[in-house]
């Protein structure tokens, strides 16, 4: 059964750093492209970044340009997001999900982040 479980979530101050995690298993990640996705509360998903199989070609969302990062590392079947400088605004559930464009309908139960002060 292919699952994706997501991890490193939390609350943090504006301004700080979190490193997120997807845990693949049932499958090879490096099969796949992947795509992480947040969705803040009364508001719909909202694809932020997603990168190629090999990690070479990467996505990301206007929102997250230059402090966010996508990568991955296929030996151990995880896939991740570091978020710098983040902002109140970061605050959402952040979902891993197979595919290169966030829509698919393969995906984690999502990791809260918290940016509050």
């Amino acid at each position: 059964e292919v699952q994706l479980a997501e991890s490193g979530g939390g609350l943090v101050q504006p301004g700080g750093s979190l490193r997120l995690s997807c845990a693949a298993s049932g499958f090879t990640l490096g099969s796949s492209e992947m795509s992480w996705v947040r969705q803040a509360r009364g508001k719909g998903p909202e694809r932020i970044s997603s990168i190629n199989r090999d990690g070479s070609i990467t996505y990301y969302a206007e929102s997250v340009k230059g402090r966010f990062a996508i990568s991955r590392d296929n030996a151990k079947n995880i896939l991740y997001l570091q978020m710098n400088s983040l902002k109140p605004e970061d605050t959402a559930v952040y979902y891993c999900v197979l595919g290169w464009g966030g829509s698919g309908s393969i995906r984690g139960k999502g990791t809260l982040v918290t940016v509050s002060s």
